[in-house]
């Protein structure tokens, strides 16, 4: 399974007018039995949220504010991502009339065309705040805070890649989450900037389209838009035409061959930086110590001390850590029977989480002697 969790907006997307259709929420839980996650990500205050939907259980995480508040339902844990308001800023604003207006954790709210007086605002104080478009709405957040922003600590905190969710939206303030998604989806009704920047456009509008999406991943894991998602293919090299190699970061294996001396290790090495650079999680499994100065991963086991299946899987809960298992500790008769032990922990994070994306395996021969073994046939 590739697609973990569905990130969604509330307005516009899940709810019309601030109601989520029972149709949807039938949609939410038939994903849920699924073993996938849900993640709200709204520019809505959590308190005003909770005013118009009471189905905070069937997600993961809420992310509130436009990203600047968490609030994970299970634990019901409220987590500020970003700083409060200036009292000056908002007494300001409300002394020159700018209403309505709401003020939360950290976003202060207002409606157009009132804009041009919290820009000048902004700028007579000297603040460093932004302010984000969600159609007629106009947030102020600390520069830097976005939806983006937010998911990634919701996700950081569940334990999920990016790579691994899709994402759905319709308006200019879900650009941000949108693009950090591996796929991404705008309902009918989005902002036409949205939908020309996103993966798929749904058919149906608001929580039909959420359903029309849910229901597209339930069926074949998104399989049939496979062919759109090119935005996160890996660049491999250049022909002699200098025309771009890629690859898929997905569903993609490589042989790497060659002889001695032939440039198989700095491929190797090249891929994985380049891995690494967009998100992609990866263990290598080292059986020559081949990698022990490689930065873009932690490497557990040295000549002293083999590594220990139970804590690099401990590290690789983290999907931003990198893992080279270095066997160069294990005698040569051992290795084989290290590999077929890890082999199924990571087959395990895979069918939960998606990770880690890509399994290297150097010296491949060292590990997969007989093609009839019990090794082997676990890879393939």
């Amino acid at each position: 399974m590739r697609y973990h969790a569905l990130a969604t907006d509330y307005d516009g997307t899940l709810a019309k007018d601030g109601q989520v259709e029972e149709s949807t929420l039938d949609a939410l839980q038939r994903l849920r039995a699924s073993g996938r996650r849900l993640i709200m990500v709204t520019g809505r205050e959590l308190d005003d949220l909770a005013r118009v939907f009471s189905h905070f259980e069937l997600f993961e995480a809420i992310v509130g504010e436009n990203g600047a508040v968490l609030f994970l339902p299970k634990t019901r844990e409220e987590r500020r991502l970003a700083e409060s308001p200036p009292q000056e800023f908002v007494d300001l604003l409300r002394k020159r009339g700018v209403g309505p207006m709401s003020v939360g954790k950290s976003i202060v709210a207002t409606w157009r065309p009132h804009e041009v007086t919290v820009l000048k605002t902004i700028r007579e104080l000297g603040l460093e705040l932004q302010v984000i478009f969600n159609k007629n709405a106009v947030m102020v957040l600390p520069t830097g805070v976005n939806k983006a922003t937010g998911l990634t600590v919701a996700l950081r905190e569940i334990k999920l890649s990016p790579h691994n969710v899709v994402g759905i939206g319709d308006a200019e303030n879900d650009h941000a989450f949108l693009r950090c998604c591996a796929c991404a989806a705008a309902v009918a009704n989005a902002l036409p900037t949205v939908k020309e920047r996103a993966d798929i456009v749904t058919a149906r509008a608001r929580g039909a389209g959420v359903v029309e999406l849910i229901d597209m991943t339930l069926a074949d894991d998104l399989e049939q838009i496979e062919p759109r998602l090119t935005r996160h293919h890996v660049l491999l090299g250049w022909t002699g035409k200098d025309q771009e190699i890629r690859i898929k970061p997905y569903d993609e294996s490589i042989l790497i061959t060659g002889t001695s001396g032939g440039g198989k290790s700095t491929m190797a090495t090249g891929l994985l930086e380049r891995l690494a650079e967009q998100g992609y999680q990866f263990c290598i499994v080292d059986p020559e110590g081949d990698y022990t100065t490689f930065e873009k991963a932690i490497v557990l086991g040295d000549p002293q001390r083999p590594p220990n299946i139970s804590e690099l899987m401990k590290v690789l809960e983290h999907p931003e850590e990198n893992v080279s298992v270095n066997m160069i500790g294990l005698a040569l008769e051992h290795r084989v029977g290290f590999f077929a032990s890890l082999l199924p922990h990571l087959e395990e994070m895979r069918s939960k989480t998606g990770r880690p994306h890509w399994l290297v395996l150097d010296e491949a021969h060292h590990l997969l002697p007989a093609p009839s073994g019990t090794v082997s046939t676990a890879v393939k």
